[in-house]
């Protein structure tokens, strides 16, 4: 196969947001774009992981089928996050990415006329046919990069959500039993607190605390509640009982020794790690580690649930596959994301873990993939993907990891950050709808 892997480094990324992109392309280019036979491609997934498992395996397929070179360039998520606008606005700007789907990511860039609308593509290939309405919600934004509607600016092939994997031999250890209600999740974590452990692997310098938060704020919820905050429906109060609710119990929690205070200067891979060495017994976050910890954990038994209490949890259809203003290929991109969605490709994925959205029942294996599979189609049985709390605005993630940071360090009180969390939030929607 031709593919062609460039990995760079942080260091190379905080030096220029151009140099990032600065790798050049097959011998035929002349800066900028893929151009030619090359189809320049950035996609975050660790390769074990299901997508990238998947997306591998698609990658050899349009190679032998179109004849051109793929020249996978290796992005982090923070990379592609924090550089997008910049160099989707220049000349390095590749033929196809991966790239996070909500308002203020995929929505902002689609708003800026960053994005390719690629409504031409989805009739031809029959892609709303494939995808579920829910699905289809974060592949369309307005002029103002609200997602729901207008033009389609990206497509999943998969779908996610957040929730509890949990150490089976811990748990039997210590003879405790998977909760079914919310109370019954607290005396689980009190119970391994009483023992000297600290229950949930955490994350506060990204995205697994905050989704706790929001988790803890959606067991009180309900659907306008999120519409109001994720499409500004309505007003949402700070001081109401969803987000007071999740404010102060992660004070709790973490006052009460189940979230460690270290977690302030840990990122997403440390938590992870965390679980997949046996340090907790609980790790709560996306499907997206499924396929990882099906390969990395060795040394016990593990499995998953949905967080109890509540009928809807953090998710929604996967990251997208969009096209920039500025890709050389777009051709060439649209059916590479047709490939991605065949049969063959969504099989693929959900027997190495991954939430195919068009994969054949019969064709999955894997018993844990069975499972994945199921609890994602409960969620979406009772329309209980609630999307991401960074969602609403552009600065909404940072604003609300140094919020936690605040609150495991106590530096601030959970009235406090309450406060300020909701002055970010007003002010990011003002800025981004005016």
């Amino acid at each position: 196969m031709a593919r062609k892997t460039l990995t760079l480094t942080t260091a190379a990324l905080t030096a220029s947001a151009l140099a990032l992109a600065g790798c050049s392309g097959s011998g035929d280019d002349e800066g900028g774009g893929g151009g030619g036979d090359t189809l320049r491609l950035w996609h975050y997934e660790n390769p074990d992981s299901a997508m990238g498992v998947a997306w591998d395996r698609a990658i050899e397929i349009f190679e032998e089928e179109t004849g051109a070179t793929v020249e996978f360039e290796e992005r982090s998520f923070e990379q592609i996050r924090t550089t997008a606008s910049q160099v989707l606005n220049s000349d390095q700007a590749p033929d196809i990415l991966e790239y996070n789907k909500g308002n203020a990511t995929a929505g902002l860039l689609a708003s800026q006329g960053l994005l390719s609308p690629i409504d031409d593509a989805v009739e031809e290939y029959g892609w709303d046919e494939m995808l579920a309405p829910s699905l289809q919600t974060t592949a369309r934004y307005d002029d103002n990069g609200v997602m729901g509607s207008g033009s389609w600016y990206g497509i999943p092939n998969y779908g996610e959500y957040v929730q509890v994997y949990y150490n089976i031999d811990m748990f039997e250890e210590a003879g405790l039993e998977v909760p079914t209600t919310l109370e019954e999740f607290e005396d689980v974590l009190a119970a391994f607190a009483d023992q000297g452990i600290t229950p949930l692997s955490e994350s506060a310098q990204e995205y697994p605390l905050g989704q706790l938060w929001y988790q803890l704020a959606l067991t009180q919820a309900d659907r306008d509640w999120v519409d109001a905050f994720q499409t500004y429906t309505d007003e949402v109060d700070f001081t109401g009982p969803e987000i007071s609710y999740a404010t102060q119990t992660v004070a709790d929690w973490t006052e009460a020794g189940y979230i460690s205070t270290d977690a302030t200067g840990l990122v997403a891979e440390d938590a992870g790690v965390g679980f997949i060495d046996g340090s907790y017994p609980m790790f709560f976050s996306g499907s997206w580690w499924h396929g990882r910890f099906a390969t990395e954990i060795q040394d016990f038994e593990w499995g998953t649930f949905l967080f109890p209490g509540a009928e809807m949890s953090p998710g929604s259809s996967g990251n997208l596959w969009v096209i920039p203003e500025r890709s050389a290929n777009p051709d060439l991109a649209a059916e590479f994301i047709d490939i991605t969605m065949r049969p063959e490709i969504q099989n693929l994925m959900g027997n190495n873990g991954g939430v195919p959205v068009a994969a054949e029942p019969e064709a999955i294996e894997d018993e844990k993939s069975t499972e994945l599979i199921e609890n994602f189609n409960t969620l979406t049985d009772r329309d209980g993907l609630a999307f991401y709390p960074d969602w609403p605005t552009p600065t909404f993630y940072d604003d609300l990891n140094a919020g936690l940071q605040d609150l495991l360090n106590g530096t601030q009180s959970p009235e406090a950050i309450q406060e300020q969390l909701g002055e970010q939030y007003r002010s990011g929607i003002e800025e981004y709808t005016e």
